[in-house]
C-alpha cells in the first residue's frame, strides 16, 4: 500500500516536470520607438538690409585749365540748375593767352602776304628766263610754309579762346551739391575736383550683403524700400547691379538698389531699409541619436505604414548643436525614429510611440 502510494507521487511529480519544461509559442520581436512625423511646407521669409540713399548719377566737376580760384559760388548742399555758374578762376592768364594767340595770326597772316608777294615776282621773273627754276621753287616752298603757319596760328588762337571761356566753370545738369573740396584762394591744376554734383532725377540704395547670402540676391529682383525717417513710406525698387567681388575688409558685396520715382522724396545721405522678399524650402533638424551610418552614409529609420523599419538615406547639410540639419531625402508625412535607432536593425517591426510620449527603451512604459 506504501508503496502504491510512493509511485502514484513519482508519476504527479513527472507529469509537472512535463509540464514545465514544454516550450512557449515564439511571439513577434516588437520593438517601441519614439516617431517623428516629417512636415515640409515652403516659408516666406523677408530679409532687410539697411542702406545709404545715393544719387544714381553723380559726378565730380573740375575746371578744363588751372589757375587760382578767385570765386565758389555754391555752398555744400545747394540745388542747382544746368549751366549755373559754379565756379570762376582768375581769368588774366587765359585771357593773355587768347591775346596772344591772336596776334600770332595777324603775323602769320603776314608772313603768308610777303611770301605770297615774294613767289608772284619770282614766277614772273622765271617767265621771262630771267631766274632759274629752283629759285622759283624755293618761293613755292616758302608760300607753302607759310599757309601753314597760318593755319597752325588760327588753330592754336581757337584753342586759346576757348581756354578763355574755361575760366568759368558751369554745372553740366540739375542737380545738388554733394562735395567742395576746393574753396577760395586755391590753385587748382587742370582736372581737380572743385565740387561734386549728384543728379536729382534718380535715387539709388546702396547696401552691403554678406558673401553667405549674396546668391539670394539676383540682378533685377523687386525690392521694397523703406526710409528710416518715415516708415509709413514705402517705394518699389529694383536691383541694378550686383559687385562681381567682395570688399577685401569687410567681405561683403555692394548692391544698388534702382529706385527711379522716388526723386527728391529720398533726402540724399539718408538711411533706408530694403526688403527683399525670399521663399525658403522648409528643412528637417533631427537629433543626432536618429541617424546611422550605413555603407558610409547617413540614413535615417523610416517607420512605414505597417510599422516596418527601413533605413533611408538623407543628405545632412550641417551638424549643429541642436541636431542634424536635414536637406534632402525625406518626404513629407515620414516617421522617422528619433530615439532608439541605435537598436533597430532592418526590418524590425516596431511599435510607433509619439514623440512626447515617454516611452523606455526596454520596451518597458
Amino acid at each position: 500500500m506504501k508503496s502504491r502510494t510512493i509511485l502514484a507521487l513519482c508519476g504527479v511529480a513527472c507529469l509537472s516536470l512535463a509540464g514545465c519544461s514544454r516550450e512557449t509559442p515564439p511571439q513577434d520581436n516588437v520593438r517601441p520607438a519614439v516617431v517623428r512625423t516629417v512636415s515640409l511646407a515652403d516659408t516666406s521669409q523677408l530679409s532687410v538690409y539697411a542702406g545709404e540713399v545715393r544719387a544714381r548719377h553723380e559726378a565730380d566737376l573740375a575746371f578744363r585749365v588751372g589757375g587760382k580760384v578767385v570765386e565758389r559760388v555754391v555752398t555744400l548742399g545747394a540745388r542747382v540748375k544746368k549751366g549755373d555758374l559754379i565756379a570762376r578762376i582768375d581769368p588774366q592768364d587765359v585771357e593773355l593767352n587768347a591775346e596772344a594767340a591772336k596776334q600770332q595770326v595777324i603775323a602769320a597772316s603776314a608772313d603768308l602776304a610777303l611770301a605770297k608777294a615774294e613767289f608772284d615776282r619770282t614766277k614772273s621773273l622765271a617767265d621771262q628766263h630771267f631766274v632759274s627754276g629752283s629759285v622759283l621753287d624755293q618761293r613755292r616752298a616758302s608760300l607753302l610754309a607759310a599757309q601753314a603757319r597760318l593755319q597752325q596760328a588760327r588753330a592754336q588762337a581757337d584753342v586759346a579762346s576757348n581756354q578763355s571761356g574755361y575760366s568759368r566753370l558751369l554745372a553740366d545738369r540739375d542737380g545738388a551739391i554733394t562735395a567742395t573740396p576746393v574753396d577760395a584762394g586755391q590753385v587748382v591744376s587742370a582736372g581737380q575736383a572743385v565740387v561734386r554734383i549728384a543728379a536729382s532725377n534718380e535715387r539709388e540704395i546702396l547696401i552691403y550683403v554678406p558673401e553667405q547670402r549674396i546668391n539670394t540676391v539676383v540682378a533685377g529682383t523687386a525690392v521694397a524700400v523703406r526710409p528710416w525717417a518715415a516708415q509709413d513710406q514705402v517705394f518699389n525698387g529694383v536691383v541694378r547691379e550686383v559687385a562681381a567681388s567682395a570688399d577685401t575688409a569687410t567681405r561683403t558685396y555692394s548692391v544698388r538698389i534702382s529706385v527711379p520715382k522716388a526723386d527728391d522724396k529720398l533726402a540724399l545721405g539718408a538711411t533706408a531699409a530694403v526688403v527683399f522678399p525670399t521663399t525658403q524650402k522648409s528643412r528637417v533638424i533631427l537629433p543626432h541619436g536618429a541617424l546611422v551610418q550605413q555603407g558610409g552614409a547617413s540614413s535615417v529609420w523610416v517607420v512605414g505604414s505597417d510599422n516596418v523599419a527601413r533605413a533611408r538615406p538623407v543628405a545632412v547639410g550641417a551638424w549643429r548643436e541642436d541636431g542634424a540639419l536635414i536637406e534632402g531625402g525625406l518626404a513629407n508625412g515620414d516617421r522617422v525614429i528619433v530615439v532608439g535607432a541605435h537598436r533597430i536593425t532592418a526590418g524590425d517591426k516596431v511599435k510607433p510611440v509619439p514623440e512626447a510620449t515617454p516611452v523606455a527603451l526596454d520596451g518597458k512604459r
